[in-house]
């Protein structure tokens, strides 16, 4: 079953929460804090694969998560960090984050791999917060929360050549006898419901990938009939193959003009693609008297073929060679054109960390990412790491707002499923 778009969800791992722990040894009765640090969360990577041909197998297993890092221990000793997870994808899959589907990477090239989860930090012990004033702390960091994401995988074949044109034009017969490819063949409509690749080899050695993809009916660019899994599939297609077919079926004329207006509705600049105009089932009684009108109304060239009597088909392999090999790559993204080593750096967001909404007339509630993550990783077990959430709602400005927005003596404050009481 080929499957060319799946969502999923990953979550990265927490990282290990640091510990509270002091020396204490039989000659070292005052060995001090020795807390160890926490060890980092599993970060999860996608990476492209060739020997991967389908999403296949997201279908049932839709949510990736990945490992904490382990806490740390008394004597200093380290949480363990966890090992990334790596995940093998077809090439030519294109992730998007959602909701918002925004644009995160395309693996087009094997090997290629895409961070789409960071892995949390391990919190410190408490043997990193002695000072000179503070010898002994009683304070640690749990480890940063890992990231919860929801993408969308789409595979978008990475071929040469596309085949395109109306349903029964013959595009499998003709993928069929110049390559390896064994597509589904009939007299009826829409027998192609899936993309086929097949592997064309020239006679001198050289050789491409050639796509079959499912048939356009109008109004596809807009979803209808197969239109949008079969254009998804030809955004990397460097040459088009356009049939149209001779049987007197349908009129030639209007077929290739409906299917170079859904082209260009789509946009990626499928239009302006070099492309070979194919006129197919050259066989056909009537088909010679349809192609001198069609070429008529054209005015371009237009290779004659008959997959029963072979005509033409090596002179429409060699065009698609010799078109290929003067034809560079067209990017779907921005991405290429931004260079990796080039590290951009912007002024900090000037905002405020959190906002605070009043529930009611005794009830308010503290909500932000930042004072979300903040409050994650304090570990409020113990007295001084009480007063460090404190210090710091306070001197970001929570008490100041607090009181701005009519907050009482015994007002209740909410933060995530901590609670404590106003005071004035």
């Amino acid at each position: 079953m080929f499957i060319d778009q799946c969502k999923i969800e990953v979550r990265s791992g927490k990282g290990g929460d640091g510990m509270i722990a002091f020396l204490k040894e039989k000659y070292m009765p005052n060995g001090g804090p020795a807390g160890g640090n926490g060890g980092k969360g599993a970060s999860i990577y996608l990476r492209a694969n060739q020997s991967v041909n389908t999403l296949f197998n997201f279908r049932h297993s839709k949510t990736i998560i990945a490992p904490d890092g382990e806490k740390g221990g008394p004597k200093n000793k380290f949480g363990k960090s966890m090992e990334d997870i790596v995940v093998d994808v077809p090439i030519g899959t294109v992730i998007y984050l959602e909701p918002g589907h925004e644009f995160l990477g395309d693996l087009n090239q094997h090997g290629k791999k895409l961070l789409v989860a960071k892995g949390g930090r391990g919190g410190r012990g408490n043997a990193c917060f002695a000072s000179s004033t503070n010898r002994a702390p009683k304070i640690a960091e749990n480890g940063e929360p890992g990231e919860i994401k929801k993408l969308t995988l789409e595979l978008k074949l990475l071929a040469d050549v596309g085949l395109v044109g109306f349903p029964s034009v013959g595009k499998s017969t003709l993928l069929s006898l110049i390559s390896n490819a064994r597509p589904e063949i009939a007299d009826y409509e829409f027998t192609t419901i899936e993309p086929n690749l097949g592997v064309v080899y020239l006679k001198d050695g050289r050789s491409f990938v050639m796509a079959d993809l499912p048939g356009l009916i109008d109004g596809a660019h807009l979803g209808k009939g197969l239109g949008l899994k079969f254009l998804r599939h030809i955004q990397r297609c460097r040459v088009i193959v356009h049939l149209v077919s001779m049987d007197g079926t349908r009129d030639p004329i209007k077929s290739y003009e409906s299917i170079n207006e859904e082209l260009k509705q789509y946009g990626f600049g499928l239009s302006k693609r070099p492309t070979i105009i194919v006129a197919s089932k050259m066989d056909e009684e009537g088909a010679k008297l349809r192609l001198e009108q069609f070429k008529n109304y054209l005015k371009k060239e237009v290779i004659p073929i008959s997959a029963y009597t072979n005509q033409n088909i090596d002179l429409l392999i060699n065009k698609c060679m010799n078109l290929l090999e003067n034809t560079p790559l067209f990017p779907l993204f921005d991405e290429n054109n931004i260079e990796e080593n080039i590290k951009i750096y912007e002024l900090p967001n000037q905002g405020r960390d959190f906002e605070i909404l009043k529930k009611d007339a005794h009830t308010f509630i503290i909500h932000g990412d930042n004072i979300e993550k903040y409050y994650k990783m304090c570990n409020i077990s113990t007295d001084e790491g009480m007063m460090k959430l404190v210090t710091h709602l306070r001197r970001i400005g929570v008490d100041d707002e607090l009181e701005k927005m009519g907050a009482r003596d015994g007002d209740t404050v909410k933060l995530l499923d901590f609670e404590f009481e106003y005071v004035d």
